[in-house]
């Protein structure tokens, strides 16, 4: 195994644990959020591996830093001070869920050992400005404008809902 083979799973591991910890606390949003971050830093470190360097940058500047800190300021916007959840309510749920965990890891660890692939080879000009153009402006233009749009209305309803309680 090479060392950007290393650098790879490494980073994909990383995601994986990382996004589970953001299901995991469910009682501190803020603390969801900032394993969202590092979620994002490490895909961030995928992309990088396979040499789509506009998406590893787009990954950190879009996803980590506007649309984390635009869940931090709802969060904090809508100024939640009481629990939704028991305190001890999850605890059985989250137990099972790492012990199911737990027990793929040693089911399938003697796998990965020997039949993880080195990253595959990608065309030329992969993650690129002209391919990411392309593409967004092209084949999925109405997705994109549908999730602007879906964003807007997410933001006007969070102020909407905060501004009722305000008053």
């Amino acid at each position: 195994m090479t060392a950007t083979s290393i650098f790879f799973y490494a980073c994909a591991a990383l995601a994986v644990v990382s996004a589970l910890a953001m299901l995991l606390n469910v009682r501190n949003t803020v603390a969801s959020a900032l394993c969202l971050v590092v979620t994002m830093i490490s895909l961030a470190g995928v992309f990088l591996v396979l040499d789509a360097y506009l998406i590893a940058a787009l990954q950190i500047m879009v996803y980590a830093g506007a649309i984390v800190v635009l869940f931090i300021f709802v969060v904090m916007l809508l100024n939640l001070r009481h629990d939704a959840f028991a305190p001890n309510r999850l605890i059985p749920v989250k137990f099972l869920a790492c012990l199911l965990g737990v027990w793929a890891l040693v089911r399938l660890a003697p796998l990965f050992a020997r039949y993880l692939p080195d990253p595959a080879t990608l065309p030329e000009g992969f993650g690129g400005y002209r391919h990411v153009g392309l593409a967004l402006y092209t084949d999925f233009v109405l997705t994109f404008e549908v999730a602007s749009f879906l964003l807007l209305g997410a933001m006007v309803g969070a102020v909407m809902l905060a501004k009722r309680r305000l008053d």
